[in-house]
């Protein structure tokens, strides 16, 4: 097999385990919404991030390396943001569809990559979104429109991924595999309080305990490894353009799962934000050292994956 042929299959092979990453974690974060009605949102994202976190904990054992006082606490806090975009994601998909939300969600990263580069050309990113943004809640009758509480919780999570990147940067001393799995173990610790607070005991259920563990690989673990595959093999700005067709990926998995029908207008709103992330995306400055939706892509840390 030639060179140029074997490069064209890694390639062929890392967009579709990337692919397989957006299905995995949106089909994860459908089957996460059945736990609603048994330990609330809240219990949900901390079964979740706990069994990600000791999954994480034990492949890499972060124990064996040193680490330096500087970096642990920027690894603490970058968890701890974490921990809240998880939950506040969580909390909106209570009363938001999940296409919408994870639409809502990408306007953080997005609004920090626009604000950290200052372009002209980013300002078209801005007002594509922000068209996004009217179609998904401005525009329509009441019954059309998204909850405005759970609309403002998945932009709240939204901010904290956008800090979640920043902080994940300045933990970038340490060994990916070690920030990542403290990092998960403090995203953990910030959760618990808040499904134990809701769910108490029933969260020790064999039952409940069984389907967590599954929520925490199928929309954790397995797109994480899946990633990691994708990203040795992408360009980071392929990696990133691919990464923004999430929100479609997770209206259709609303869709296909849990019965959520997205308005014309509203798919028309996810669509915009999709190609404001895009563009913003493909136009970024190759040699830029500020965070992008590109970064964001790049450090796999969204809703409780984790960040390398």
């Amino acid at each position: 097999m030639s060179a140029s042929h074997r490069s064209d299959r890694s390639i062929l092979v890392a967009v579709a385990c990337l692919v397989g990453s957006l299905v995995a974690l949106c089909v994860g974060t459908s089957f996460a919404k059945s736990l609603f009605p048994v330990v609330g949102a809240e219990g949900t994202v901390a079964l979740r991030t706990a069994f990600a976190a000791l999954v994480l904990l034990a492949v890499w054992r972060p124990w064996r390396r040193p680490l330096a006082r500087r970096d642990a606490a920027w690894i603490c806090i970058y968890g701890a943001t974490l921990g809240l975009t998880n939950l506040l994601f969580y909390m909106s998909l209570r009363t938001v569809p999940l296409g919408i939300a994870l639409a809502l969600e990408i306007t953080g990263p997005l609004g920090l990559a626009v604000l950290s580069s200052r372009r002209w050309v980013d300002f078209t990113w801005i007002a594509l979104a922000a068209v996004g943004l009217a179609l998904l809640l401005l525009i329509g009758g009441p019954t059309a429109r998204p909850d405005m509480a759970g609309a403002a919780y998945a932009l709240g999570a939204g901010v904290m991924w956008a800090l979640y990147i920043v902080f994940g940067q300045k933990a970038g001393n340490a060994h990916g595999g070690q920030a990542t799995s403290i990092g998960l173990l403090c995203a953990a610790l910030v959760t618990l309080p808040f499904g134990v607070a809701q769910a108490g005991a029933g969260l020790l259920a064999p039952g409940v305990l069984l389907a967590g563990l599954a929520v925490g690989i199928v929309s954790s673990a397995l797109p994480y490894s899946l990633e990691m595959v994708a990203l040795k093999r992408l360009p980071r700005r392929t990696f990133g353009i691919l990464l923004s067709l999430e929100p479609a990926v997770g209206a259709l998995a609303g869709v296909l799962f849990l019965a959520e029908r997205p308005t014309a207008g509203q798919w028309a709103g996810i669509v915009c934000i999709m190609a404001a992330a895009v563009g913003c995306t493909a136009t970024a400055r190759r040699a830029a050292p500020t965070p992008s939706v590109e970064a964001a892509a790049a450090a796999p840390g969204r809703r409780g994956e984790t960040a390398g």
